[in-house]
């Protein structure tokens, strides 16, 4: 079972409300699990693009199904047609866990691509999460239903001093869509280094709120 690593939780559930920017506390609002009821799923859709590497591609792309356990806890499993992996289990009372999951995946992917130290990256997307970031409302989609979202943009290396050594991670851009018109909070979240043109991006990690007979 793959778990968000204990310093991960310390970093992003351990900081003070109090000193925390308004994009930290609105991409972990608290309790956004709190009126799904125990005997739902909630069904999101992972995609995974990564220049020149189909297996990759492959390997990240799924369903990451979010179901309650005992004693409060949430649940995430990764399912590729019949076959699944339970990659997380969190507390269901601090909120939903879909944040850390996608946030950890993204600091694996720069970690094995760059070769660079992944609690250097997470420290960086860390510091980014706690400054001042424009948060638009917007009309989107969500589950087949027309929802009011608030959306948030972290660029965690754009003034960063070994931004060269990021390699194309150096333009990594992520984008949190967040409603209280969706179950979980979450409607998408995306992670996405682009060409530069109109050809695809060259890294793209997301997760998409989805209808639950996706999971059938």
């Amino acid at each position: 079972m793959m778990r968000v690593p204990i310093c991960l939780l310390v970093l992003l559930l351990g900081t003070s409300a109090l000193h925390a920017a308004e994009p930290y506390d609105l991409i972990f609002r608290t309790g956004t699990l709190s009126g799904v009821p125990a005997d739902d799923q909630l069904i999101y859709s992972r995609a995974m693009t990564l220049l020149g590497n189909p297996q990759r591609e492959q390997a990240g792309t799924g369903l990451i199904v979010l179901s309650f356990a005992a004693d409060d806890m949430a649940e995430l499993d990764f399912r590729q047609g019949d076959r699944h992996r339970i990659v997380g289990l969190f507390p269901s009372t601090v909120g939903n866990p879909l944040a850390m999951y996608f946030l950890e995946t993204v600091i694996n992917d720069i970690a094995r691509d760059t070769g660079g130290s992944p609690y250097y990256i997470r420290n960086r997307i860390k510091e980014s999460l706690l400054e001042p970031a424009e948060i638009t409302e917007l009309e989107t989609q969500a589950g087949g239903q027309n929802i009011t979202a608030h959306q948030i943009i972290l660029r965690p290396f754009q003034g960063d001093r070994h931004r060269d050594r990021m390699l194309l991670y150096g333009d990594l851009a992520m984008t949190f869509t967040m409603s209280d018109d969706v179950p979980g909070w979450y409607a998408s979240l995306v992670a996405e280094v682009p060409s530069g043109d109109t050809a695809p991006p060259l890294y793209r990690n997301t997760l998409t709120l989805t209808d639950p007979e996706a999971s059938q």
